[in-house]
């Protein structure tokens, strides 16, 4: 990789279906920017997890215009960050207890396990950006 970060962005419909394609385009850049399968993986299941959440955080209202989420990925040296930007301005909250039966509630517990380090900013736009940081040694 070039001293250069690298830096992809997509902007989705905040529909339930901005998650595979979220997902295929994350594999597409990443294969394109050299990165291991592993690490692609990696990647690509934190993509899925933030994706998910910041379309239930944004909410579907069928009638209203779609709201809109943005993905970024940033190649740096040693990490790649990916960033999901969604207009809900309330923070990412991560259970602590999740039950076996439950079919969701586990995806920030998810990126917490594969990533160095995650966390959210509230831009002065307004929203929120949750991201995470994959460490590439």
């Amino acid at each position: 990789m070039n001293s250069q970060p690298l830096v992809s962005r997509l902007e989705l419909a905040a529909r339930f279906a901005a998650s595979p394609w979220a997902r295929r385009y994350s594999r597409d850049v990443l294969g394109a920017w050299g990165l291991t399968p592993e690490h692609i993986d990696t990647v690509e299941l934190c993509v899925s997890e933030l994706v998910t959440n910041a379309v239930r955080a944004t909410g579907e209202t069928p009638g209203e215009m779609v709201p809109r989420i943005a993905l970024t990925l940033r190649y740096l040296p040693a990490k790649l960050v990916v960033e999901v930007a969604d207009g809900f301005r309330e923070p990412p909250i991560r259970r602590e207890i999740v039950s076996p039966q439950a079919e969701n509630g586990r995806g920030l517990f998810i990126v917490e396990a594969l990533c160095k380090e995650w966390g959210y900013v509230r831009p002065a736009t307004g929203g929120k950006v949750v991201w995470c940081a994959v460490g590439l040694e």
